[in-house]
């Protein structure tokens, strides 16, 4: 039999890859509970002992523990239905959600699969031209004209772009058409006026509410969890690495009286603004909620999906993103979890 070289190339190549995602997330797992013990103290030896017996004997692999013993310390004990970061992105997102998810990252179709006026959206660029919402192409002489009719900003986001990057914001003097060539295909959308219960915290960067929501079995659509997320220092947006990020209780949008550091330190205020956490509640929380609930059942194909969700002055809500390819669950695990444990997604490993 004829030695396949083909396949032992691919083979190889693909077992690096997941050799290389293990290694990194666990890193980040590591990183996080070295800076939790700093201010919590060392973990109890027999809590180690639940998270990797848990890791092994319900999830298959003791690689998935790293996770489990962040969530633990963040938690102060150990909670069975915890999915770890690394087991949900390498079981989980191809199993449960396979490649349908990934139409997030394409953000000019907001218009074409939800119809909702609650993304501010404006114009898309895509492949050498420019479209209004509906999808007619827009002449390049009056896209200044059409961004900048009866507002001083707009937003521009890449395709593919997360974490913060991406990003760009233009004002009339600074829009340049043929910049947005370079750029590449992206999504126009109008600058958030934010509400003041949430820019007292961080001014100059719009916060978001990130919503997680599911499809259970018998397809209902349920909100799984929430937190905020704040930017900090003189961030113009939300960026992963310097973000702080907020538990909300998902029930009544009161923030949790502790954030934290996207390195997992402990904070009870904003370290820019100092206002503290606690006694705070996202308005218009009810409505975010049932928003993006009433979206996702637009597409019910795409199973676990994060909104990005901003409230402006007037209390309306308005849809940033949304992220159905690799939505995060491991602040939520951590901070409100287990938030998936009647969804069997421990048994998905078992699946062909």
């Amino acid at each position: 039999m004829p030695l396949n070289v083909e396949w032992l190339v691919n083979t190889a190549y693909w077992a690096w890859k997941n050799r290389q995602f293990h290694s990194s997330c666990n890193k980040e797992a590591a990183m996080g509970l070295k800076n939790l013990v700093q201010y919590r103290g060392k973990m109890d030896g027999h809590v180690f002992k639940l998270c990797d017996d848990y890791a092994l004997d319900v999830l298959g692999n003791r690689r998935y523990a790293p996770w489990l013993y962040l969530y633990a310390a963040v938690s102060g004990e150990f909670k069975e239905g915890w999915i770890p970061d690394n087991y949900y992105g390498d079981v989980v997102v191809p199993k449960w959600q396979g490649t349908y998810g990934k139409i997030s990252d394409l953000r000019p179709l907001n218009a074409l699969l939800y119809r909702s006026d609650a993304f501010p959206d404006l114009l898309s660029y895509m492949n050498g031209f420019f479209f209004d919402t509906a999808y007619r192409p827009v002449p390049q002489e009056v896209v200044k004209e059409i961004l900048f009719y009866d507002r001083d900003h707009v937003v521009f986001k890449l395709n593919n772009s997360r974490r913060g990057r991406g990003f760009h914001v233009f004002d009339a003097q600074s829009f340049n058409v043929e910049q947005v060539r370079n750029l590449g295909n992206g999504l126009f959308q109008s600058f958030i006026d934010q509400h003041t219960a949430l820019a007292k915290f961080a001014p100059a960067s719009v916060a978001t509410i990130r919503i997680t929501t599911v499809v259970e079995e018998n397809g209902d659509v349920s909100v799984r969890a929430s937190n905020l997320r704040l930017g900090s220092g003189v961030d113009t947006h939300v960026q992963s690495q310097s973000q702080i990020l907020v538990s909300v209780d998902r029930q009544s949008g009161a923030l949790s009286g502790i954030g934290y550091t996207s390195a997992w330190q402990e904070l009870t205020a904003h370290p820019t603004s100092h206002v503290p956490f606690a006694g705070n509640i996202v308005p218009a929380f009810k409505a975010c909620t049932e928003t993006v609930t009433e979206l996702h059942k637009k597409i019910l194909y795409v199973r676990c999906i994060g909104w990005d969700v901003a409230v402006d002055q007037e209390e309306k809500v308005r849809l940033m993103e949304w992220n159905g390819g690799y939505p995060g669950i491991k602040f939520n695990e951590a901070t409100q979890g287990p938030c998936f444990a009647d969804l069997g997604w421990e048994r998905l490993r078992k699946r062909g």
